[in-house]
This record gives structure tokens, sequence and C-alpha cells, in this order.
């Protein structure tokens, strides 16, 4: 082959964009253009809705309508479906945007003959496509069609007729078709060979807790992630998160946040946390780690800031019952549209769909700090380890986003390290602890480390009242009390 000829080879094949939510990252730019994406996974695992929102996105976001021909689902049901994610097909289909075609296959009616073909499927398909002058196309779900054959040579031939039809128009189709029974992706095992992108849907239950994973199994043309990523089905469509692409490439900025606390703000050398860095707040149970979580975003939605607070523990109104009592009204805040309190349960979702759900918050809210309090609740749904490579890429996502995050962690017993092991992520880390005096509770608070900034190594008292929290300098009768205890 001469260069001339080299050269006039693209370097790779164009593509459509889906609209969906992480899926484009990790195909590097959507679906192949002109082609046929098949999309497997058992019941229930999402196909169908993957494919809908493919037409719905494509429709709405880049003006190119599509067609779903179904074998399963009515019109009806469908769009019912559908509005449970936001979406009005009725008002797509009025404009001419999305077109749905329910074709009732029964399975007496497919006679095994060497005569059977899909032409009639071709010329509806076809008539649909011209209506709308669609640009996508959905077959849901391809088993239908063959449901009462048993020659497999008809089969295969009229699937490669199929694809090909397909790909002669120009459209850009998706067809979902179920998992096979292990040794192959489909059950007839030849659609994922024909195709020329495979995308395949998991929905697993592990310990009592369901996650959906995605895999882009093949893209012919074209480089793609290979992992498996989690993926989101909401009130707000389908969200996929590509974690695994995330690197140390984040900027570092030299900008400084208040902590909200006054005096703490002084052992940072009296100007706060970085911008955009990760800090952790370590102590024993009742040592007030969540007062200063929501000191810190107190203090900054105070400067007009919007911040998140992920409580693991505690209902937003426990929350702002409890900061009441120490003069701090985090409800104004919400109000304002400044904060905004998501609690949750660790045990309604594994590890990876609590990342990918808090990573939809992220942009949807778009705030400049975040508190998560506490993080030890997340070893009730994974080991150490698995908590660890979450919080790895929370840090990671967090940082790459400039957000500056505050981290709530139980102490177990007098051991200076967390139980999740993250202390090395965090750019800061703080530990307060109690003791007993003269009858009497008290607290203690030090920095062990921060980086990249002069900080106090002074052991300072952590004091919590009714007018709020705050770090005065010790006398030497508590220290000297704290070592002997």
């Amino acid at each position: 082959m001469s260069p001339a000829t080299k050269s006039k080879i693209p370097s790779t094949i164009e593509k459509t964009p889906t609209g969906i939510s992480g899926l484009d990252n990790i195909t590097n730019g959507g679906l192949p253009r002109g082609r046929t994406t098949l999309v497997a996974g058992g019941a229930g695992s999402g196909k169908t809705l993957l494919g809908m929102e493919f037409l719905v996105q494509g429709a709405m976001q880049y003006g190119e309508p599509g067609v779903a021909m179904t074998f399963e689902e009515t019109p009806e049901e469908i769009t019912s479906n559908m509005a449970s994610l936001g979406h009005d097909l009725n008002a797509l289909i009025r404009r001419k945007k999305i077109a749905i075609d329910y074709v009732h296959v029964e399975r007496r009616q497919i006679e095994e003959t060497g005569e059977y073909d899909l032409e009639g499927l071709f010329i509806r398909l076809d008539h649909a496509i011209k209506s709308i002058n669609a640009k996508r196309v959905l077959l849901d779900t391809i088993e239908v069609l063959f449901a009462g054959l048993r020659n497999e040579a008809i089969v295969r031939s009229e699937l490669r007729r199929l694809f090909r039809w397909l790909k002669d128009r120009g459209v850009t189709s998706i067809i979902t078709a179920e998992a096979g029974d292990g040794s192959t992706l489909t059950r007839h095992g030849l659609e994922e060979y024909v195709a020329d992108c495979v995308i395949f849907l998991d929905h697993r239950v592990n310990e009592q807790i369901s996650t959906r994973r995605i895999r882009v199994v093949k893209y012919r043309g074209s480089t793609h992630g290979t992992n498996e990523y989690p993926f989101l089905l909401d009130h707000n469509g389908l969200a996929v998160l590509p974690i695994t692409a995330l690197g140390l490439n984040y900027k570092a900025s030299s900008e400084r946040v208040f902590t909200g606390v006054p005096g703490l703000d002084d052992m940072m050398g009296g100007l706060g946390f970085f911008r955009g860095s990760s800090v952790l707040v370590t102590g024993t149970a009742g040592t007030g780690k969540s007062s200063i979580a929501s000191s810190f975003v107190d203090a900054a939605c105070a400067r007009g800031e919007r911040a998140l607070y992920f409580a693991f523990e505690e209902s937003p109104d426990q929350i702002l019952r409890n900061m009441r009592s120490l003069g701090i009204r985090l409800d104004k805040w919400i109000k304002q549209g400044l904060l905004k309190i998501i609690a949750v349960r660790p045990t309604t979702r594994g590890l990876e769909n609590h990342l990918a759900s808090i990573c939809k918050d992220l942009d949807e809210f778009r705030p400049k700090v975040a508190a998560v309090d506490p993080i030890t609740n997340l070893i009730s749904i994974g080991t150490p380890t698995s908590v660890k490579a979450m919080l790895t890429r929370l840090v990671d996502i967090l940082k790459g986003r400039q957000i500056t995050a505050l981290f709530t962690n139980l102490m177990v017993g007098d051991r200076a390290e967390t139980n999740t092991e993250i202390s090395s992520l965090m750019d800061t880390w703080i530990m307060v602890r109690d003791f007993e005096i003269e009858g009497s509770r008290r607290r203690l608070i030090y920095v062990l480390k921060s980086r990249g900034m002069e900080h106090s190594a002074d052991v300072r008292e952590f004091t919590i009242s009714s007018r709020g929290v705050r770090v005065t300098p010790v006398d030497t009768r508590t220290v000297e009390s704290n070592r002997k205890g």
C-alpha cells in the first residue's frame, strides 16, 4: 500500500453520539454511524430503555428522528415506561420525531419453509423510516422474529440479511437480544459476530444488593473502554459512569477555603484548606465530626457557594435539628438553593452505584464544596479494599471538578489509622479525640498532616456549644491530664 493510499484511510469511523451520559465517553464518541449495534442482556437488564433513550436523545439533542419497531411491548406500554424516566414520547410522536411500530408475531404462524424471509418486515420498516426521515432505528427484541424457527441455516441467513439491509439504508441501528446460555452472548450466537458494535448489559445481585453494569464487548474500527461500568436507571433516564477511566491529571489550586470553625483556620496557617483538596476528619463516636462537616458547608453557603451534604447515617431533618442546637441554621441555605442534603442508607445499593449516583448529583447541583458523612458506613456493603477503591475514585472525581470535599470517618478504638485506610488519599487529616478531666468530658483536636501548607502541630481544645463549634488553645493541666490518661 502506497503512502498516498494510507493517508486517505480515516483514523476512526464516523460516530453517532447517543446523548446518554457516560456512554459516549466509554465508546469514544458514540455508536458507529450508519451501522448496527447489538445490545444484549438478561431480562430486566435495561436493553429496551437504553435503545429508547438512544432514540429520544437523538430526537431531542441532535435533531435525528428515530423509529422503534417492537415485537413485545405496545406503543402505549413503551410510552408509559419512558414517562417514568421523564420523557414525553407522545409529544415527540406528534412532532414526527419518534415513530413506534408494534409488530405482533404469532409463533404458530411461523412455518419452517425454505421460503421464510423478512420481506414483510423490511417493507414495513422502510415505510416507517421514510415517514419521518429517520436516522436512528431500534429493533426490540430480535428473538421474537425467530421464535418458531428451528432451522439454524434460515436463522443465520435472515439475520445476516437484516443487518445488511439496515446498513444499506444508512441508519444507525440498535438491535436488542436476550443473553445466551453462557457460551455465547446471545441466544443464537451469530448476532454478536455480524454486528459492528456489541454492548452487554448485566443486572447482578451480590449479598442482596443489586448493581447494573455495562460493557462494550467489541467495536469495529474504534478504540473503546473495555471494563465493566456501573449504570443507573432513575427518573432522569439512563446514566453510565466510566469510573475506571479516571487519572491523576487534575489541577492543584492555590486558593484557600475557610473551614467554618473558629480557631481551626489558625491551625491551617490562618487561611483554611486548599480549594479542591480532600479533608478527612477522624474521631471516635460523639467527638463532633458531623458538627465540623456542618460548619464547613455552612461557611461555604455563607460565601455564596453551593454545597452538597451526603449523609449516610442521619435524615436531613435530624441533621437540621441537631445543628440548630449549635446555632447553625442550615435550613436557610436549603431555602435559598445553596445547600442540598442527600441522605441514603448505604445498603440501598452497591458501592459503584453509590458512586454513580453521587456523580449524577454533582453534575446536577454543581457544588463548590461537598461533605460525606460518614464514610465508615460504607463498610456494611463492601470490604475495606472495595470501599477504598470506590473512595479513591470519588476523591479523583471531586479533585477533577475542583470541589473541596470533607469526609468524616469513625476511628476504631485508639488506632490512628481509619478503618477504610484512605488517609493516604487525603490532603489534610484532622483528628478529634475525647477524654475526661475532673469529671468532665473534653475534646482535643490536632492536624496529623496537611500537604503543601504550613500547619500547626499543636494539640488544641475543641468545644461544642449553643454558640457553635470552636477551637481554642488548651491549658497545661488539660494536656498533662490527657497524657496521663
